[in-house]
């Protein structure tokens, strides 16, 4: 389960169809993240999503929650700060991904790689419309990373033109929300960052 390229995270309203338009747009990775539902709405609507990216062969994550992530067939789930033990975490994801959010610490994200962290995310590298009290993250730290073996997703307030400055400093994955939800045409934004990682491909 490689992690490379658009790394979707959903809005707090999920919209199936504006969701399977960024899928067919070419998305690697969806993060189901719904703050405001109950328990039963999240697991209603993680079930669905793991459906529609399976179908895709989209990676499907679940944020804040092992337990739905298991019981919906995700394909791992992803830990902030204040979501559980991230041993204890991969102890019961076998055989599935397992993120963790480092925010702007690279001593955060060596312990949790020694965890058991399949990958680890930095952020928020940019102003970000969805947490704007978010602490920053200095783009340095993903080459300070790289010696974790392991994918690095940069997320917060990642636009299509400012995504080409994590990348180019050594981000495998962008994580994005509102650029790619709230634009006008899901499909055709979510192949315009396609385009940005074949062209680093390419390089």
């Amino acid at each position: 389960m490689k992690l490379h390229g658009l790394y979707a995270i959903t809005p707090d309203r999920v919209d199936s169809a504006r969701i399977a338009r960024a899928i067919e747009g070419g998305i690697a990775a969806l993060q189901y993240r719904n703050k405001r539902a109950t328990r039963e709405q999240r697991l209603r609507e993680a079930k669905s999503l793991a459906a529609l990216c399976r179908k895709a062969n989209v990676l499907f994550i679940v944020n804040d929650d092992v337990e739905i992530a298991i019981a919906c067939g995700a394909d791992g789930a992803h830990l902030g700060r204040d979501d559980g033990d991230i041993a204890m975490a991969r102890s019961k994801l076998k055989g599935r991904l397992l993120g963790v959010s480092c925010y702007n610490s690279l001593e955060a994200a060596r312990a949790a790689v020694a965890a058991g962290a399949d990958y680890v995310a930095f952020g928020s590298v940019f102003p970000s419309p969805t947490k704007p009290g978010a602490v920053r993250a200095p783009l340095a730290l993903f080459a300070e990373a790289r010696a974790l073996g392991v994918p690095l997703v940069a997320i917060g307030g990642v636009t299509l033109e400012n995504a080409p400055q994590p990348l180019a400093a050594g981000a495998d994955c962008v994580a994005v929300i509102s650029d790619l939800f709230d634009a006008p045409d899901v499909a055709g934004r979510a192949q315009a960052y396609g385009r940005l990682f074949a062209h680093e491909i390419a390089q």
